[in-house]
């Protein structure tokens, strides 16, 4: 049962459409118009609301910004549902509004439910509700690994639990290895490294700097280079304010202030202003008695020591030694010495960690050899059921005699550093396991088994494709198909097979299809045509339902490119009988 519904998209000025509304309903929805009316602007406009993408070559010329809106009904259960409601999108009634805006300079703007989102979100819902399927998914399908995606796809938890945890081995083994390889490249390096570090270690430990060493040797050798001067000068100033012993004559500072401090003291009774002043003479005196004591005091214990400053000066020397070399201070010296001897630590213990390593490289390669083996064995188990049901869908699509298979194998290595051992034997590997797989088509009986690259046509390309998208949308379906042209290549009785077969895929899910086949389109619940005006433009007009007389008219066209031809109008009531008949 359908949860999801691409009920309306709006479309304006992208490409040749001016403005447009292309609405759709549950079922089979054929879109049809002639070459260059715009029927894959219809798929561009969803690849563009769902995280598509943008390109400003897109912007119709002439229109500042291109804007594509679409309203689908949502089952408020859903995931996508959740997931909106999370980024701040508000649903009405099970309605979720979407909208993509590109301007002509290529900026590109979303918003979901009302809310402005980041367009990797449309990407992410898209996932639960639209497939999208254009001749470019076709040529992808080409590729080996989009086959090995499809058939993990389809395995579904039975190769993704193995393929989780050979992801995170596999991530783990190339971490291990680079860093076992830049340790064992970068040995001689860091031999010379360790070396070094080693000698700067044993210089610094055998000189034995103090913190904050450097700037006192440097205070005292300034004052032992100049104790005569030192001397000299304290015992002028000593003898200024106290006095000279053998010069009683001599005038000195504590004398006079003394002198000062009598005349003032004796009257200051008369005035307390003067009082105060007597007290701050006083305290000069102190003063300078405090400091003439000092200054004896720095006389007598200044040492001329010559023998002294030599030892200070060679000391200083050894010092300067270690901050020409490692720090501009004794502190820097200090601090390169820590970090000197943690980095030593760590080069020293580079023999260990080769060990660690080489052994945990070892135990990875063998986790991945069976984690490899596990993925081989479930996707050989999934691809018989997967090529099995392909099969059978391609007798539905008029390849009654049609066989798929696939190829799943290992390519070999000579070097077994290079690969993981896999079944006894060393193979190449990958983030995604070792194995290589191919889809095989034998399009007749007698036919060998090629890869579809070079053994399928182009309808039988287009065949295979469509047959492997219904098998998924019976294991992991999503709510709505959208093929652009799935038909390519086809007609005849392919093409009627075609369209059978997707209006019974429209029966669990919402199906659009571009097409320029009348036998598909004939078979829709729901029939579009895209017509543009003589100005060459796509107006809301533009894309019509077509009902009754209207839709045998355009299947006249397609049928014959003739709207009013008798015959043609006969074989387009042919067709819409045959595809009632035929669901």
């Amino acid at each position: 049962m359908v949860v999801h519904v691409l009920e309306e998209m709006r479309i304006r000025a992208l490409g040749v459409i001016d403005d447009a509304v292309v609405e759709l309903s549950p079922g089979f929805t054929a879109v049809t118009g002639e070459t260059g009316a715009g029927k894959t602007m219809v798929v561009t406009s969803l690849g563009l609301l769902l995280g598509g993408r943008a390109d400003a070559a897109l912007v119709r010329i002439g229109a500042k910004a291109a804007v594509v809106e679409g309203r689908l009904t949502v089952d408020a259960r859903s995931a996508a549902a959740v997931r909106a409601e999370e980024a701040g999108a508000e649903l009405d009634d099970g309605v979720l509004l979407i909208s993509r805006t590109l301007s002509a300079e290529g900026r590109s703007r979303a918003h979901l439910g009302g809310r402005s989102v980041p367009v990797g979100l449309l990407g992410e819902l898209a996932d639960d509700l639209v497939a999208v399927h254009g001749q470019t998914d076709q040529q992808g399908l080409l590729r080996p690994a989009r086959q090995r995606q499809a058939l993990d796809r389809y395995a579904g938890a039975a190769v993704a639990g193995p393929l989780e945890k050979y992801a995170g081995a596999y991530r783990r083994l190339r971490a291990v290895s680079a860093e076992l390889e830049e340790l064992t490249t970068r040995a001689r390096e860091r031999a010379q490294e360790a070396d070094l570090l080693r000698f700067g270690l044993e210089e610094v430990a055998a000189t034995e700097p103090r913190p904050g060493e450097d700037e006192e040797l440097a205070a005292e050798a300034e004052r032992l280079g100049h104790a005569e001067a030192l001397a000299s000068a304290a015992a002028v100033a000593h003898a200024a304010l106290a006095g000279n012993p053998e010069d009683p004559e001599g005038v000195d500072a504590a004398t006079l202030v003394a002198g000062a401090h009598r005349a003032v003291e004796a009257v200051r009774s008369h005035d307390q202003a003067l009082a105060g002043l007597a007290d701050r003479i006083g305290e000069v005196g102190i003063l300078l008695s405090d400091v003439a004591g000092d200054l004896a005091g720095y006389a007598d214990n200044l040492d001329a020591d010559p023998i002294r400053l030599a030892a200070v000066e060679e000391r200083r020397a050894a010092l300067t030694q270690l901050t020409r070399k490692y720090g501009e201070t004794i502190a820097d010296v200090l601090a390169w010495g820590e970090q000197g001897a943690a980095r030593l630590a760590e080069l020293d213990g580079d023999d260990d960690r080769i060990g660690e390593l080489t052994a945990e490289h070892d135990a990875l390669r063998a986790e991945l050899g069976e984690l490899a083996q596990s993925l081989t064995d479930a996707r050989t188990e999934a691809a018989g059921r997967f090529a099995e049901a392909v099969t059978a869908e391609l007798a539905s699509l008029a390849m009654p005699h049609a066989r798929v298979t696939f190829a799943i194998r290992q390519t070999e290595t000579e070097t077994e550093a290079d690969g993981i051992e896999v079944g006894g034997r060393p193979v190449v590997f990958g983030p995604h396991g070792a194995d290589e797989v191919e889809l095989l088509l034998a399009p007749h009986p007698g036919a060998p088994p090629r890869p579809i690259a070079k053994g399928a046509s182009g309808g039988e390309l287009s065949r295979v494709m469509l047959a492997v998208e219904v098998v998924f949308a019976g294991s992991d379906p999503v709510p709505t198909y959208l093929f652009d042209e799935v038909d390519a290549g086809v007609g005849g009785k392919a093409a009627v097979e075609v369209g059978r077969r997707l209006a019974k895929l429209a029966r669990s899910a919402q199906v659009v299809v571009v097409t320029h086949l009348p036998q598909v389109a004939a078979f829709a619940d729901r029939h579009l045509v895209v017509e543009k005006t003589n100005d060459g433009s796509v107006t809301r007009s533009g894309v019509k339902a077509m009902e009754g007389e209207d839709r045998v008219r355009e299947l006249s066209r397609m049928l014959a490119g003739q709207e009013d031809s008798e015959l043609a109008r006969a074989h387009a009531e042919e067709l819409l009988e045959a595809a009632r008949a035929g669901r």
